[in-house]
């Protein structure tokens, strides 16, 4: 039986159905009734027994190595980085999220070990760059011309639904309960804001996240391209 670090394995480990609708494919053969594909991206273990990966349709049967290498071809020009400075456990939602949008690179930012449970394996298509601290991060922002906008409901910042995101972005978020340290806040170049209407003061980071991705998405990505 596949395993969570079995390359071939379900990318929800364990859940190869949704109610009573079977997850992914069988097996090439019985699928299609035709001779197995030659194509190099086409993984030969998948093609025989099936894959019931969470990928979309398009990547069936394909080697993760050659998903990659596809949506490396089309990543955007967003970052997105998130301090872990205390075992956050939102970090597994963003790093699916940014990998739902094709973001070019999740930054972990202070400790290295992260909770990869809510990633549902999706770090495996996503690329992710460890810094020790938030000047490294920042440094490595700013080689290549990022502009470095912080998200965080705090006095001061800017609704980012009035906001014109940077086409070449890091959008950096802080830890659930904390928010942004006050460091990265000090060297980000825009602080935004996510509007509020109810009594909590702040909202689950992961769904700050996913919120912020979209905002910029909806002003710089290509829609057409979307499957």
């Amino acid at each position: 039986m596949p395993t969570a670090d079995d390359p071939h394995a379900n990318d929800e480990p364990g859940a190869t159905e949704w109610g009573s609708h079977p997850v992914g494919v069988g097996p090439w053969v019985r699928e299609y009734g035709e001779p197995l594909p030659t194509d190099p991206r086409f993984d030969p273990e998948l093609l025989a027994e099936g894959d019931r990966r969470n990928v979309v349709d398009a990547y069936r049967y394909w080697r993760r190595e050659a998903i990659v290498a596809d949506i490396d071809t089309r990543r955007h020009t967003l970052h997105i980085a998130i301090e872990n400075f205390h075992h956050d456990a939102n970090i597994g939602t963003v790093v699916r999220t940014a990998n739902a949008f094709a973001a070019a690179t999740v930054h972990i930012v202070g400790r290295r070990r992260w909770n990869r449970r809510g990633a549902m394996v999706t770090d495996r298509y996503q690329h992710v760059l460890h810094h020790s601290t938030v000047e490294e991060m920042m440094a490595w922002a700013h080689e290549r011309g990022l502009h470095v906008v912080a998200v965080d409901n705090v006095p001061g910042s800017v609704p980012i639904e009035t906001v014109q995101l940077p086409l070449e972005c890091l959008l950096l978020f802080g830890q659930e309960g904390p928010g942004v340290s006050e460091q990265a806040k000090d060297r980000a170049e825009l602080t935004v804001s996510i509007a509020q209407f109810g009594s909590t003061r702040s909202i689950n980071a992961g769904v700050a996240a996913g919120i912020a991705m979209h905002a910029w998405i909806r002003q710089h990505a290509d829609l057409t391209q979307a499957w």
